[in-house]
């Protein structure tokens, strides 16, 4: 039942995400690196790839389309060619405020209904149980780097 509603809500939200966006020319992946630039601005891939739960090779593609519709610039950081950090273009905060609008606005009509205390207790669950997948997903990492 579990597995059903999350891949049920996950469905339905990102297509209301994409449905609020519809015009912006963002595809699937670029909103949540937008909303994490936006406080995180010049942060670098790896650290987005992390945070976002995006596969480095994928972030590099999408960072790639992105910068090319001038929502992204990429620099070295302190010549350092390693560390490449990601910076929001004026484009890309304009694209950032339209992406955290339409979460709060899906979010509000996901959770209309809810007392305060209950979107707290909700979230706390939640939180709970995505910590329980990362750790998993954290196990399976390194014990597939220990094979090698």
């Amino acid at each position: 039942m579990y597995h059903n509603l999350m891949m049920e809500n996950q469905s339905i939200f990102t297509k209301l995400v994409f449905e609020e966006l519809s015009g912006k020319n963002l595809s699937i992946g670029q909103p949540k690196i937008l909303e994490y630039l936006f406080t995180h601005d010049g942060a670098i891939q790896k650290e987005i790839a992390e945070a976002c739960q995006i596969e480095p090779a994928t972030l590099t593609s999408l960072i790639a389309r992105m910068e090319k519709n001038g929502l992204v610039r990429r620099e070295n950081k302190s010549g350092d060619k390693r560390y490449i950090c990601v910076y929001l273009t004026d484009l890309g905060k304009t694209a950032s405020n339209y992406v955290i609008n339409a979460f709060k606005t899906i979010e509000d009509i996901a959770l209309n209904g809810f007392s305060n205390e209950e979107q707290e207790k909700f979230i706390f669950f939640l939180k709970k149980a995505n910590k329980n997948l990362i750790k998993r997903k954290d196990e399976d990492k390194n014990e597939k780097k220990g094979n090698r």
